[in-house]
């Protein structure tokens, strides 16, 4: 009995030390290529994106937008990007921007044409996605709504809003409230870990963390309402 407590005591203490292992690989490879991507790739992009002028921001905002529209498209890739080739504060400005342009045209364009045109344009399976937040009743709770729209799934809730019967008035402040909240974190990690920034990364760091605890609360309080 006791050899067999020992057996298994040891095989949790080598699974552990496979895991400790694996995540510093996995970081230390992450820093290396980060490194790489800094002193050969990122440079000389940069200096091609200040010659590039306004057009630069443009590109990133037409790109964050049709990904917010076609929600099968990764949008969180576009804030990391353009807080390393904007900056902080360019790279803020530009999804700060996008962001609610775009999230309010989904909006208007479900509560006005309704479901038929949203699952042409965002597909079947996006569609049942979407028609899942309407489940949970994100109109008649504007905390809840703005907890989802913090999340990496504000294009299908804004989408969600719209065809769910939300009130443009209900609507617009907790979506300026979650992009100013959500976005800060996500591009100063592009704009920090770029840059070499220690401050920012590790602001942008708990930032991150911050959200993922919202994620995790939403989606508990998501499926009791369900």
């Amino acid at each position: 009995m006791q050899e067999s407590t020992t057996i298994k005591l040891h095989q949790r203490y080598v699974q552990r030390l496979r895991k400790i292992i694996g995540v510093s690989a996995v970081v230390a490879l992450a820093i290396v290529v980060l490194h790489l991507a800094h002193t050969h790739a990122l440079e000389p992009l940069r200096a091609q994106v200040e010659g590039m002028g306004v057009w630069a921001p443009l590109g990133i905002v037409a790109l964050r937008g049709v990904s917010i529209l076609l929600p099968a498209l990764p949008s969180t890739a576009y804030s990391l990007l353009a807080g390393a080739l904007l900056g902080f504060e360019t790279g803020l400005i530009t999804i700060f921007i996008t962001d609610l342009v775009f999230c309010q045209i989904a909006f208007l364009v479900a509560k006005r044409f309704g479901q038929k045109p949203v699952r042409a344009l965002v597909g079947e399976k996006a569609s049942k996605r979407i028609e899942s937040f309407n489940q949970s009743q994100i109109e008649g709770n504007p905390f809840f709504l703005t907890g989802l729209l913090m999340t990496g799934l504000f294009d299908f809730v804004s989408y969600a809003a719209g065809l769910g019967g939300t009130k443009w008035k209900i609507f617009t402040p907790a979506l300026i409230i979650s992009v100013a909240l959500s976005d800060p974190p996500i591009v100063a990690l592009g704009a920090g870990v770029f840059s070499g920034g220690k401050l920012m990364l590790g602001l942008a760091l708990l930032g991150v963390f911050a959200l993922a605890l919202i994620a995790g609360l939403v989606k508990k309080y998501q499926r009791k309402t369900a």
